[in-house]
């Protein structure tokens, strides 16, 4: 329990000041308005000039500045920074073990490190926080810049992903670029800013508040640069747009690189063409006439070779990267919060071998009611990132009825379109409460339809078999699965006693 009077030093962060309500800074605007209006001719052209960051009051609302140590924010989720052995001490790693109590390393050292860019969630143990999610901010150096720009980026962003995955109402971010990262103050504080700010325009509808915790070096640079990417008003939506720097990110935020842009187009040859035609006669079509396009050889002969089954295996996996790569592109940009709402797939704990342990929910899909091609890309959306390291997959068929029944067509596809990475990395999949039905499904479907698959696939009859793979702590298991669960444990144990006088006998 914690010392009488310990929780009163954690701050809530509803009764923090949002951005739409600033304090200390509107006389400072005020001031650059005055100054913008005595040059008619500048602020007439600003004012036929579109914002990348229009004023959104909905989002300022959900974004906080906070002056302090980001380990006292009561939210669900605080972000700490650290290395990628997540043993590195800092003032705000220091803070949050001190509040967290010794249970928080122990945690860390089951995570088995994280890599630069990544983020992974631990307990928040004795913090106000429920959660803590741990980031590795990127070293800087000038000759890497790109690397380093992309790597912070990826920090934020994966952050933000967890939350949404998490249904996590609140989050709260201390600043990733540590001191000892040597990552310029005012570079990182732009990466961060429009990072979030385009996350909550694309994906944030479910995520309240979002609190950026500085210190007194900080507080400056965020106040400076946060009215560029969330203006409180049209005013200052107009002062701050030649302000902005040149690279301001894609859609996503996400650092563009103009060098990079032709080797990694979708459709090299017709970069503009955005009408999302899958079709292997459009994507062979359209190669372009750089040199790196011409190695492609005759597009017409590939196109023949491929329908008689005799290219190359090679070529044949560049082929399925490029297919791949257009259905993860599409996953990123698509709306996918309806398929999100159904919580039918996400991340929870690891299992006995530390490896990432993915859950799907049967009961959760509705077959015939949702798109499940949106469906499909939802799932690459939330697991590209997941399958670049060993994981496991539980999947509950609990209480699944006849309209939740997944058709093998679409396993199918869903395995034939996904990386390669999906197949190499997944170590175990857990069918949980297989009907006979199911169980003759899952037989022909690994047999006959996919290969490499059958060894991997395991029939749980109960969780108690489960929980000998995956600690219980380790794996939110629905509460309808644990009540079914519990109910044929008992019908089972009647059973057996009725017929056999009271005597036990060992299970199957």
């Amino acid at each position: 329990m914690d010392p009488l009077g310990a929780r009163s030093q954690f701050v809530e962060v509803q009764n923090l000041p949002t951005w739409d309500q600033p304090q200390g800074v509107q006389d400072e605007v005020d001031g650059e308005n005055l100054l913008m209006e005595e040059d008619d001719q500048l602020t007439n052209q600003l004012n036929s000039l579109e914002s990348p960051f229009p004023f959104r009051q909905d989002i300022n609302s959900k974004i906080v500045l906070f002056n302090g140590d980001v380990a006292l924010l009561n939210c669900t989720a605080i972000v700490s920074t650290s290395n990628e052995t997540l043993t590195d001490k800092n003032p705000v790693s220091d803070s949050i073990h001190r509040y967290s109590g010794p249970e928080l390393r122990d945690e860390l050292l089951k995570l088995k490190g994280c890599r630069t860019g990544e983020a992974k969630m631990t307990e928040g143990f004795n913090l106000a926080a429920r959660f803590i999610i741990h980031t590795v901010g990127p070293k800087y150096k000038a000759k890497y810049r790109t690397a380093a720009e992309s790597s912070l980026y990826s920090c934020y962003r994966n952050v933000m992903q967890l939350a949404k995955e998490h249904a996590m109402a609140s989050v709260g971010f201390c600043v990733v670029s540590t001191v000892k990262r040597a990552y310029p103050l005012e570079d990182a504080t732009h990466i961060a800013l429009r990072t979030v700010r385009r996350f909550l325009e694309n994906h944030g509808e479910n995520i309240e508040v979002v609190v950026f915790a500085v210190s007194d070096v900080e507080e400056p640079v965020y106040r400076k640069l946060m009215p560029l990417y969330y203006p409180r008003s049209k005013k200052e939506e107009r002062i701050g747009l030649p302000l902005l720097p040149a690279d301001i990110g894609n859609a996503e935020g996400e650092p563009v690189v103009p060098e990079r842009q032709i080797r990694i187009a979708e459709k090299p040859g017709n970069l503009e063409d955005d009408s999302g035609d899958d079709s292997l006669e459009s994507d062979l079509g359209l190669v372009g006439s750089h040199a790196f396009a011409r190695m492609e050889g005759d597009v017409d002969k590939q196109r023949k070779l491929i329908l008689q089954g005799q290219m190359s295996e090679a070529a044949q996996q560049k082929q399925h990267q490029r297919n791949y790569n257009r259905w993860l592109c599409r996953a990123r940009t698509e709306d996918l919060s309806d398929i999100a709402a159904l919580k039918a797939l996400y991340q929870t704990g690891v299992d006995l071998c530390g490896r990432t342990v993915m859950v799907v929910v049967g009961r959760n899909i509705p077959v015939t009611l949702i798109d499940m091609e949106k469906a499909l890309l939802y799932f690459i959306h939330v697991m590209d990132h997941i399958t670049v390291k060993e994981y496991v997959m539980v999947y509950f068929h609990t209480l699944t009825g006849e309209h939740n029944h997944l058709d093998t067509d679409f396993l199918k596809k869903l395995y034939d379109i996904v990386d390669a990475k999906f197949k190499k990395n997944l170590r175990a999949f857990y069918f949980v409460h297989p009907t006979f039905r199911s169980k003759v499904s899952t037989w022909f479907f690994v047999t006959f339809s996919v290969s490499g698959l059958k060894e991997k696939v395991h029939h749980i009859e109960n969780l108690q078999q489960l929980f000998t793979c995956i600690l219980p702590e380790q794996i939110d298991i629905p509460p309808f699965v644990l009540e079914y669960d519990t109910r044929v444990k008992t019908y089972f144990e009647l059973l057996t006693q009725s017929m056999g006088g009271g005597k036990s006998f060992p299970s199957d």
